[in-house]
């Protein structure tokens, strides 16, 4: 938690994703449907709406229960911290469940911290705020009744993946496949259950709320094939093995991971190859629960290597930047950039560059500053942009200098920042 809102308060996060997070917890917050602003800015471009509907995009409804908290600390950062509180949960019951199956309470304390450590959720907490963070206590949950051999419970915190995202019922339905074995009633149930859910929920439920009538996803636009980028997806893999010793293949939980791991394998977009990003958070529960099933079955496995393949990854992952003291000092940029966003008034209508939006989204309504919103946002009456900003690529400079050259005004302006007004009409 501590690290997730330091690196907000340094301007660490962004509008993509946080910031859109943000716009739909809000939305929800205030009784409508969940939409955001800032998502416009990548909308189909027959879109003309002012928030894009985001169940339109990826179904999430599990993001409502974050509504009453929302409500009582109307900010981004009760996102960021409900997620560490997730994250922390999960390790909670790793924890338990290791404590119970292996009968050592120091196996329980270095299984704990192994997987409240690994890379996949330092990952998750490093990367604004994700829908998946519900995803780390349900599979944790499901995972740890089976090993209980509590059925039927499993069965039900598995269920509950349907309304996290729709690509986690295929993980749902590969569990209803192993209860199958041990009670037929529950995993029939799960596995029929969860594949048809996630049948209706990406070609149906997300094509009649997407404006374009499709789900975008299984149509993206990139010249990459299956069997291009593998010494990216090899790095991943062997990371993914690493944290268990490799002792993961030797439970059927295993099989969990491969829904998660063949649609980014075989997807076009190499954001999904990395292990960077929150993309692995789900396979560490996953990961950690075989290995627990590993170890129960045969007590001559070494328990600690997990404990120290994650203290040997420590130093060049997120977290580490914990210990550095650069990480706690307030840097000019940081300065400049907390002057630039206290310009812009609450309740105005505002065009923000990516690192600046998650800052605004609170007590305005945020766009992101490009050039198309820029055109078909006509009331925008603000400006804040960090000209840095890499993301949309030459978007930021180049919003200032059509801005500038249509007669806003340059109200501020320090180390990058600047902050352009309307003029009156």
């Amino acid at each position: 938690m501590s690290f997730a809102l330091r690196e907000h308060q340094r301007f660490g996060t962004t509008g993509y994703d946080l910031g859109i997070f943000g716009q739909g917890v809000r939305a929800y917050a205030e009784l409508r449907m969940p939409a955001s602003e800032i998502r416009t800015a990548t909308a189909p471009a027959a879109f003309s709406g002012d928030a894009y509907p985001l169940l339109g995009d990826h179904f999430h409804p599990i993001l409502a229960l974050l509504a009453p908290l929302y409500l009582l600390a109307p900010h981004v950062e009760t996102l960021l911290i409900a997620q560490a509180a997730l994250v922390a949960g999960s390790a909670y019951v790793m924890a338990s469940a290791a404590g119970r199956h292996l009968g050592r309470p120091w196996a329980a304390l270095a299984l704990g911290l192994a997987y409240g450590f690994s890379w996949g959720l330092q990952e998750l907490v490093a990367f604004d705020f994700h829908e998946v963070a519900f995803a780390v206590p349900l599979l944790a949950l499901a995972c740890a009744a089976y090993l209980d051999g509590r059925w039927v419970a499993s069965a039900w915190w598995a269920a509950g993946l349907l309304l996290v995202k729709e690509d986690l019922g295929l993980t749902a339905a590969v569990l209803g496949l192993l209860l199958l074995r041990r009670h037929r009633r529950a995993g029939l149930a799960l596995c029929v259950g969860s594949t048809a859910a996630t049948g209706l929920v990406t070609l149906v439920a997300i094509p009649a709320l997407a404006p374009d009538g499709q789900y975008g996803y299984l149509t993206q636009q990139y010249s990459y094939g299956v069997l291009d980028g593998w010494s990216i997806k090899s790095q991943t893999l062997v990371a993914l093995l690493a944290i268990t010793a490799g002792l993961v293949l030797r439970s059927p939980l295993a099989l969990l991971l491969l829904p998660t791991l063949i649609w980014r394998l075989t997807s076009p977009n190499p954001a999904y190859w990395e292990a960077s990003l929150h993309y692995s958070a789900v396979l560490m529960p996953v990961a950690f629960a075989a290995l627990i099933d590993a170890l129960r079955k045969d007590v001559r496995l070494p328990v600690f290597i997990p404990l120290a393949v994650m203290v040997l990854m420590f130093p060049a992952k997120p977290l580490g930047d914990l210990v550095t003291p650069e990480f706690w000092q307030r840097g000019s940029r940081e300065v400049a950039a907390r002057a630039a966003v206290d310009q812009v008034p609450t309740g105005a209508k505002v065009a923000a560059s990516n690192s600046l939006a998650p800052h605004l989204t609170d007590r305005t309504r945020t766009y992101l500053a490009v050039r198309r919103v820029l055109h078909e946002h006509t009331d925008i009456g603000w400006i804040v942009v960090d000209t840095r900003d890499p993301f949309p690529a030459g978007e930021a400079v180049a919003v200032v200098g059509t801005a500038e050259a249509t007669g806003w005004t340059r109200v501020h302006s320090d180390d990058g920042l600047v902050v352009l007004r309307r003029p009156a009409e």
